[in-house]
């Protein structure tokens, strides 16, 4: 085979064989094919696109290129949530706990955040003590005892997909469906999971911004997962307005906290037990109906905040934290307040904006090196809907001495829209679609 002749192909629209798709990745991985060849070849994906098969050997392969995480030693039924990301995006802080007082077995590998906040490492580090650094003995011995586990993402899993990834990154070719899909899927799919729920984002603080695009890709998902023989279900849901109410590092684990807690916004609530229901009802252990009732009886009677306490200390963390999570956790005490400079509705968000603010008062990274500060953020008193006053506190920004406060403040004035007419209710509606075997 020659890569010109496989470009060849793509560039006028034919498809691509599973042994050319193996060839092309392992000959750049093993650097035998040079990046201008794969460029030109992502390129004619980019303009031309892959069938559903195409793109299921392109995940496979680059899921073979790493490690494949085996984990029969956990018992019982495991069953993986993803998200696509988002901004106030902490369910797997809230989920894990609540599915694992039900039954199931929550085992992450997690990745640190680039832009506008950490990611669920940097967020759970923000605990005292709390360490995702943990040999593979104690990830399996924290999830059979406990029934929930979260640990730093191993360097090995899929890295044909990050060379791939960065060579996209450059070349203009990152927002293309079969690309996105096999991107994420390859790193799922190297985790031994029996079932997957995917929360794909869509709106102005996601990476689809669209909502057909977001149910294309949700669907795309789907199919390559079904390809694999692995349950799978996708929502797709609102990221037309930042999750829940808090945005940063610490602030994001307290809303967690008070949400096990049965005071946590109703937004995010509502996925939380959307979402834990759907990985219920995929596991078997209940119907979708009965999952919903189990999940919002177990925050009732504590048994999800007790799985979250638990899980905490396993992992080192200080448990008093689920107690009195203000004083635990290290939140700014240095508050400015972002007001409404005229009366009306709030009709529009530019939830992007509202991440990009976060990452400039300290609670995200530009660079992988830049330090995060887990004390800043943003706690959102307003949204999508509510009708405000001239002076009424819209944002409430959680700032530190390296916070670039005016900065954050402009991106929240550009944020926010007021008009003397409410939104559509549809840019309100939570959750858009729900994909079932690729329906």
């Amino acid at each position: 085979m020659r890569p010109v002749d496989i470009i060849y192909k793509k560039r006028n629209g034919e498809i691509n064989t599973k042994e050319e798709i193996e060839f092309m990745i392992n000959g750049y991985v093993n650097g035998q094919i040079p990046d201008y060849q794969i460029s030109a070849w992502l390129m004619a994906i980019f303009f031309n696109g892959m069938t559903k098969e195409e793109r299921y050997h392109l995940t496979m392969v680059m899921r073979d290129s790493g490690d494949i995480i085996d984990l029969s030693g956990i018992k019982g039924i495991k069953i993986d949530k993803h998200s696509t990301g988002g901004v106030g995006d902490k369910t797997t802080l809230a989920v894990g706990p609540l599915v694992a007082s039900a039954g199931l077995k929550v085992s992450k590998l997690s990745g640190r955040g680039l832009g506008h906040t950490g990611g669920t490492i940097d967020k759970l580090e923000a605990i005292p003590g709390f360490k995702t650094a943990i040999s593979k003995d104690e990830f399996f011995k924290i999830a059979n005892e406990v029934g929930m586990v979260v640990a730093g993402q191993t360097g090995n899993i899929a890295p044909a997909d990050k060379k791939i990834y960065a060579l996209r990154d450059v070349t203009a070719t990152v927002d293309e469906i079969s690309l996105i899909s096999a991107s994420i899927m390859s790193k799922k799919l190297a985790v031994g999971s029996d079932g997957i729920v995917l929360d794909v984002k869509t709106g102005s603080g996601a990476f689809m911004k669209n909502i057909d695009d977001a149910i294309e890709l949700a669907k795309s998902m789907v199919e390559i997962a079904e390809l694999n023989n692995r349950k799978i279900v996708a929502l797709v849901t609102n990221m037309d307005q930042p999750l829940g109410d808090n945005v940063g590092n610490s602030l994001e684990v307290l809303e967690a906290i008070e949400t096990l807690k049965g005071k946590g916004p109703n937004d995010f609530t509502e996925l939380c037990i959307e979402l834990g229901a759907n990985m219920l009802d995929l596991s078997g252990l209940y119907t979708y109906e009965e999952a919903v009732e189990v999940l919002k009886n177990n925050i009732a009677n504590g048994k999800a905040l007790e799985i979250m306490r638990n899980w905490i200390k396993a992992q080192g963390g200080d448990e008093r934290v689920i107690d009195n999570p203000g004083e635990i956790l290290p939140i700014s005490k240095e508050i400015v307040e972002f007001k409404a400079e005229k009366d009306g509705y709030i009709s529009h968000i530019d939830t992007e904006k509202i991440g990009i603010a976060s990452m400039v008062l300290g609670a995200g990274r530009k660079k992988k090196e830049d330090e995060i500060d887990y004390s800043v953020g943003i706690k959102i008193l307003k949204k999508l809907g509510v009708k405000v006053s001239e002076g009424d506190t819209i944002a409430k920004l959680y700032v530190s001495s390296k916070s670039n406060v005016e900065e954050a403040l402009n991106l929240l004035k550009e944020a926010y829209e007021i008009t003397n007419n409410p939104p559509k209710e549809e840019k309100m509606k939570l959750i858009y679609e729900k994909i079932v075997g690729g329906k």
